[in-house]
């Protein structure tokens, strides 16, 4: 059975009786098991039967002046970029997302298609009343979170208001950043000095609910928690702590185990401490050999991470492709808070954009086959919680479905490291900037400073010959006083390495 589509017109999508892929539903960003709809040409394009089925047009009691038309918000991320913030905001959750909506075009409402859905009473785990929908735009203050919102669910009994989000809160739940349960907890109960931190996004949790872990100490607020990309949805009652335990463990050991897909030993050596040293390898990203080599050829980068060499390092001189030791030990799978799936260690020569930092990258990356997304290896090998230079205290990924401004370029993330004791903010890009490169012909390496070189009050570029933000990241070499632009010192594309 076949039938065409209003979002997808270029292919027909194809019934499925029985789909158990578990893919994200391309309408309401679900898992699908059981019936669906898919296209055979473009394999990403999954649906549920019931979201295919959704109704063109809408009369809704939230919007009663107007029919409502059914949309797709994302047809709007590349082509207009100001429609999409304007109908990507849903007026009943006040909160953005991809997921088909309804909109009246007239009067810039919009509303989610699942909070369209919502039916007119329900039973909730955070009440113990039958509550009831009440569809007028009605401002209120949530009972539950504390927060200012309208078109509450009221429960006539108790005078008690709580948004629709809310509402929908489980007791218990599991994120993927966190190995034990979160349960719902009044912020009051939370014995800390100060508001707790959301490990989740790295802001206070300034709401009177929140999800914790008393175990470890770990907070994450309800929305947070809730999100598609952090929420573990799983049988809790199946989870135990020491299966959970074990489990990391057994990640531990996969990420640091030596895998002979990936690299094979060829010959070793012994060392002075009597330890074998592998002198010629056989790695899956070249098709030669490759011999472990002490001398460094000038302003030679790694194809594998695309920075600059360090000896001592795997080299093919007949193709000129080098690989640190250290890239050639990556594992072939491994998981990052980045991505909820195991990621997948590939070559790619051909340039790639990683979703972590925006940039175009070649060589080795990590791929998410479910999601189908590209990491560079520099991002992924990044931990969570980061040590860097720039700043005095320690910076905690934080990830969002707002975007936040780096500190450091002014740029606009939804994934960022962040201090959970200031306001500063680093981006991917930022994070995995070497501390130290090399220029051409320059004789002395340059170092990444954070801070004007002197207070003369000009700056420029010793490349460019233009002016410097005093304020943005540069690089220097001391030895001969000399500063210059990050993108100067790097190029525009520093994660790309061009092959002869």
């Amino acid at each position: 059975m076949e039938l065409q589509h209003w979002g997808h017109w270029q292919h027909p999508l194809v019934f499925n009786e029985d789909e158990r892929s578990g893919d994200d539903c391309y309408g309401c960003l679900e898992p699908v098991f059981g019936p669906s709809y898919s296209c055979n040409e473009c394999r990403d394009y999954l649906h549920h039967k019931s979201c295919v089925e959704l109704p063109i047009g809408l009369h809704h009691p939230s919007h009663p002046n107007h029919p409502l038309i059914l949309f797709d918000i994302s047809t709007f991320l590349n082509e207009n970029r100001e429609e999409y913030d304007k109908f990507s905001k849903c007026n009943v959750c006040g909160e953005k997302s991809y997921e088909y909506s309804y909109c009246c075009y007239r009067c810039n409402f919009n509303i989610h298609f699942k909070c369209s859905c919502l039916s007119l009473t329900i039973q909730t785990e955070v009440h113990d009343h039958q509550l009831t929908r009440i569809w007028k735009l009605l401002k209120f203050t949530c009972d539950f979170c504390g927060k200012k919102g309208n078109l509450p669910y009221l429960c006539a009994q108790c005078d008690f208001g709580i948004h629709s989000r809310c509402a929908a809160c489980p007791r218990r739940l599991k994120v993927y950043r966190h190995n034990h349960p979160l349960h719902l907890t009044p912020s009051l109960e939370v014995h800390q000095s100060d508001s707790p931190i959301c490990r989740l996004c790295v802001r206070k949790v300034d709401t009177h609910w929140l999800y914790y872990c008393s175990r470890c100490n770990f907070a994450a607020h309800l929305y947070c928690a809730m999100l598609s990309w952090n929420w573990e949805h799983i049988n809790l009652q199946e989870l135990k702590g020491e299966q959970s335990t074990e489990s990391k463990s057994e990640d531990t050991e996969l990420h640091q185990s030596f895998d002979s897909e990936i690299c094979k030993v060829i010959k070793t050596t012994l060392g002075e401490d009597e330890t074998e040293i592998a002198t010629e390898i056989k790695h899956f990203s070249h098709k030669h050999d490759l011999k472990l080599t002490y001398e460094i050829p000038n302003n030679t980068k790694c194809n594998g991470c695309v920075q600059s060499i360090l000896s001592p390092f795997y080299g093919c001189t007949l193709c000129s492709f080098f690989l640190h030791k250290s890239c050639s030990k990556l594992p072939k799978i491994k998981r990052h808070p980045l991505d909820p799936h195991p990621l997948t260690l590939n070559y790619q020569q051909d340039s790639f954009s990683c979703v972590a930092c925006a940039q175009t990258c070649n060589g080795l990356k990590y791929y998410c086959k479910k999601c189908k997304r590209d990491y560079s290896v520099l991002c992924i090998l990044l931990p969570d919680a980061l040590t860097h230079a720039c700043h005095e205290h320690r910076l905690y990924l934080s990830k969002t479905n707002f975007k936040q401004k780096c500190s450091s370029c002014n740029s606009e993330r939804y994934n960022v490291f962040r201090c959970s004791t200031c306001e500063f903010v680093l981006d991917f890009k930022c994070a995995t900037l070497p501390q130290t490169t090399w220029y051409n012909q320059h004789e002395h390496p340059f170092t990444l400073r954070y801070t004007p070189e002197d207070d003369s009050g000009e700056y420029y570029c010793e490349i460019c010959e233009e002016e410097r933000d005093p304020k943005q990241w540069f690089y220097y070499c001391a030895e001969c006083s000399f500063p210059a632009h990050r993108d100067c010192i790097l190029g525009k594309k520093p994660n790309v390495k061009h092959h002869m």
